[in-house]
């Protein structure tokens, strides 16, 4: 669930604005847009770690070959190294060499021409964590979709696909009431609402559905662990 908010104007950097909001401690768990280098770095300098997936044509020189264990192959890795990451123009930004993970998947085929690159055979994932199981980097960066997840829940069950206003005001008012909304949901029921839990709380609030109807319609979802 969201902790934090930061508004920001449309076509500000997200890679600028997450610079400025760097803390000592965390994972920051990022996607291939965001695989820049200067930011590798700075979340090292101040004291936390990153995973992040990188494009497929990548340029890397590979210092080390590590074995993969049982449970790495299991997990479809199909290397583990340690690499200095960029072309020679762009090292200096390093300062450090960095482990990079490739990990087996199947390819994703796009409908359309956005959302970056096509995606091949392979996901190429680099962290500055050298000494956790491959495989555990992989479950890492796997959380990153709990992000995608909850935009679907916030666009598709709560059905905000469309500004009520286009003044600044009032775009920051729905989006906030929307994601109070979910984070209430999530709490209050504790289960994986659908568009039916949307509207079965609806219901009960014009009191269409009583408290037993909407009890027994959330007793039937599945659970957040599931």
């Amino acid at each position: 669930m969201p902790v934090d908010i930061d508004l920001t104007a449309a076509k500000d950097s997200e890679i600028d604005n997450l610079f400025n909001r760097l803390l000592p401690g965390p994972f920051y768990v990022k996607d291939r847009s965001d695989a820049c280098f200067r930011l590798f770095q700075a979340i090292v300098n101040i004291g936390s770690h990153f995973v992040c997936r990188v494009r497929d044509n990548s340029v890397y020189e590979v210092i080390e070959d590590r074995p993969l264990s049982p449970q790495a192959k299991e997990s479809g890795i199909v290397s583990d190294q340690i690499v200095w990451l960029g072309c020679a123009g762009k090292r200096d930004e390093l300062k450090q060499p960095l482990r990079m993970i490739r990990i087996a998947c199947t390819p994703h085929r796009k409908r359309g021409g956005h959302g970056g690159p096509a995606q091949g055979k392979s996901l190429f994932i680099v962290t500055d964590l050298m000494n956790i199981p491959a495989e555990v980097v992989g479950l890492i960066y796997r959380q990153r979709w709990a992000v995608e997840i909850f935009f679907r829940f916030f666009k598709h069950v709560l059905g905000c696909q469309h500004l009520l206003s286009h003044r600044p005001n009032g775009i920051e008012i729905q989006v906030y009431m929307a994601i109070i909304a979910c984070m209430l949901i999530a709490l209050w029921t504790g289960r994986k609402a659908t568009l039916r839990t949307v509207e079965m709380i609806r219901f009960y609030f014009t009191g269409w559905a009583d408290a037993d109807e909407l009890e027994s319609h959330i007793a039937k979802l599945k659970t957040l662990d599931d």
